[in-house]
């Protein structure tokens, strides 16, 4: 952690509304759940103008996540250990350009549909802080969850678009995660879609 403290977010709130002072840029990207950052670090590479806030809620993951930030010299990524549903204390509206959600956990039991991180309890969480017209790219292996998701993203006023049930049906499609990688090796469908935040 210690190795990592450049790249660690200690006090989130004390950045709200000021994200994207941090590398003086106007564009904040928003990670939900980083895991061990192959995506993170792969994707803050193509966007170094933007600032990517990465989320992560188990230390020992998101530490391998920040060691590959820090290894590759990535300048515009930043690290929370948080839980989602404090984002509202962290950001404020109209702060975030991009959401990605990539394979969360799908809490396939009815009775735990409110932890889903795209049911609506979250969506409108997201919709405060996203900017008019911005995106929520998510992804997961989970077809249930994707068509669950589908229909709370429409019903919270999401526009959807590039919605698909075999994203690398012709080869690679995109940054994939350490567990889109394994799943991809495996012959597993990923599903994905861009939902676009209509206020």
């Amino acid at each position: 952690m210690e190795r990592c403290a450049q790249v660690l977010i200690k006090n989130p709130e004390e950045y709200i509304g000021r994200w994207g002072s941090i590398i003086n840029s106007e564009k904040v990207f928003l990670e939900l759940g980083c895991g061990k950052g192959k995506f993170t670090a792969e994707t803050a590479l193509t966007i170094p103008d933007a600032l990517l806030v990465a989320v992560e809620r188990v230390p020992d993951a998101m530490i391998i996540g920040m060691e590959r930030a820090v290894n590759e010299g990535i300048e515009n990524v930043r690290f929370i250990d948080m839980d989602v549903a404090k984002i509202m204390d962290v950001f404020s509206e109209n702060e975030v350009d991009r959401i990605y959600i990539n394979f969360c956990d799908p809490w396939p039991k009815k009775r735990n549909a409110k932890r889903r991180l795209t049911s609506p309890l979250f969506l409108q969480l997201y919709k405060k802080v996203l900017k008019p017209d911005g995106e929520i790219h998510f992804k997961t292996d989970n077809l249930p969850l994707f068509e669950y998701s589908l229909e709370t993203f429409a019903s919270c006023g999401f526009e959807l678009s590039q919605i698909t049930n075999d994203l690398h049906k012709d080869g690679i499609c995109g940054i994939m995660t350490d567990y889109e990688k394994k799943f991809y090796e495996q012959g597993l469908k990923i599903n994905r879609c861009v939902s676009i935040n209509k206020k």
